[in-house]
């Protein structure tokens, strides 16, 4: 069953323009949010500007809801609930898209600044997020992201690394000239967790009569400059959430530029289209609902994971505000929805044909990607949706002429992973995993291509109106 290419669908001309335009939008926002806090501010702050009202806000109001209502709720700064009210009840459904827009990183460590004790280097310690090939992140301009959180209750925001006058930060790699035994290791152990510390500084502070003492004088000299520049000191490091992101921008990506090139494509390339879906969600008859949680690449947990009552709970009190709450309605209305569990599928690649099984595998240029399950070895973890529900989508996608492919995660036995769909289908709800293509994925820099990222947008549109 060979698809056809999506590009087929948008000649030159105002078609591929609207390709490009949004394929732009999504290359900004990504090259501007590279943690899930800021990818939450950004988007809170367009939904509020859309007409979205904050779910806390409106409780505190005892506001009444009906249908076309448009609501937001914000999870700790660290992820987000949208929902546009339907025309029918909540007990009879959603249409959910669900993606997470944490990526694998590198975090700093509760105390991170030291100086290396045999040369005037100062470092911060770090401690690696998510699965990362190690080596991958050795040798790059590198940024910080984040916020320190002190005492006294304020917070300071951390961004620097990525204007243009910034320096960047970066995690040494031994020379070619001396790496003959690092070379006989195993790809797993070229590079070692503990040897992910980034540096940060080597002129020392200047002697005074009050550091005459000061033994570790280059780390002296960071402190103060983070004092004259934050107003923080190495305690504060203690109460901060810093991540090691690389530097730079997104980027177009070939002689047509038809990919993007970026950071974070996992899984924020189906977490943006699923939020401008939501946009164009009008008033549905079922309740459309944008989900965005935090920590699935390292398995969904805490209070901002899918595994946490967050969704559940603002299911609740939406329920509750449009007069139809109670614990057997909210039951039924998890039991009765349906969910694209947005994320990323791994990208035929050329260069490691190996590893895909070429009939079940997803490709560059053919759009919007069904895996009906995940999981690894005998999909182990997975959740595999029912053949009655890929049927459903078939249709609408058919009916939509939206460009979708099926794929696995490579070949059996040869590795596998999952998502948060088997999370939301421990409710009943019928549940697929969906998205975009990547090459290189989990790498600092990966690639996507800009007519899948546009049918995915189609596709989560249709899905929302038509499930």
């Amino acid at each position: 069953m060979e698809k056809k290419n999506a590009w087929d669908k948008y000649p030159v001309g105002e078609k591929r323009k609207e390709v490009f335009d949004f394929a732009e939008d999504y290359r900004e926002f990504i090259s501007h949010c590279k943690t899930e806090r800021e990818c939450t501010a950004e988007l809170y702050a367009n939904a509020k500007a859309a007409g979205f009202k904050d779910l806390d806000e409106l409780i505190a109001a005892g506001k009444k809801l009906a249908a076309g209502d448009k609501i937001i709720a914000n999870n700790m700064g660290k992820g987000l609930a949208l929902f546009v009210l339907g025309k029918k009840s909540l007990e009879e459904g959603m249409n959910i898209l669900g993606a997470h827009i944490d990526s694998p990183r590198i975090d700093l460590k509760q105390v991170p600044l030291y100086q290396d004790s045999c040369s005037p280097m100062a470092l911060l310690d770090t401690h690696y997020y998510g699965g990362i090939k190690k080596y991958q992140w050795v040798t790059l301009p590198l940024a910080l992201h984040g916020v320190i959180c002190k005492k006294d209750g304020t917070t300071v925001e951390v961004n620097i690394g990525d204007k243009p006058q910034d320096p960047v930060f970066g995690i040494s790699d031994l020379l070619i000239h001396l790496s003959a035994e690092q070379l006989d290791k195993k790809a797993a152990k070229v590079i070692e967790g503990e040897n992910l510390d980034v540096l940060v500084g080597s002129i020392p502070v200047e002697d005074t009569e009050d550091n005459a003492d000061v033994k570790e004088k280059v780390k002296a000299n960071i402190l103060n400059i983070l004092a004259e520049t934050y107003g923080i000191d190495e305690d504060d490091f203690l109460s901060a959430e810093i991540e090691v992101v690389p530097a730079g921008e997104a980027r177009d990506y070939g002689f047509d530029r038809s990919m993007i090139m970026g950071y974070g494509h996992d899984d924020r390339v189906c977490a943006y289209p699923s939020y401008r879906a939501i946009l164009e969600a009008g008033k549905p008859e079922y309740t459309s609902v944008c989900l965005l949680v935090d920590k699935e690449e390292v398995g969904s947990v805490g209070a901002s994971g899918m595994q946490s009552k967050f969704f559940e709970n603002c299911v609740a009190e939406v329920m509750n505000l449009a007069g139809n709450y109670s614990e057997l309605a909210l039951r039924r209305a998890m039991k009765n929805s349906k969910v694209l569990s947005s994320d990323v599928s791994a990208a035929y690649d050329s260069n490691f044909p190996s590893v895909m099984e070429k009939k079940n595998c997803a490709y560059f240029g053919k759009g919007l990607v069904f895996n009906k399950y995940t999981g690894s070895r005998g999909k182990s973890g997975s959740n595999d949706a029912n053949a009655e529900y890929v049927a459903k989508l078939r249709n609408i996608m058919d009916k939509n002429e939206i460009s979708f492919q099926t794929s696995e995660l490579g070949k059996v036995d040869q590795g596998g992973g999952g998502t948060i769909a088997y999370i939301l289908a421990n409710y009943g709800m019928s549940v697929i995993d969906s998205g975009v293509a990547v090459l290189n994925m989990h790498a600092p820099w990966e690639i996507i291509s800009k007519v899948d990222l546009y049918e995915a947008y189609r596709g989560y549109i249709a899905f929302l109106k038509e499930a």
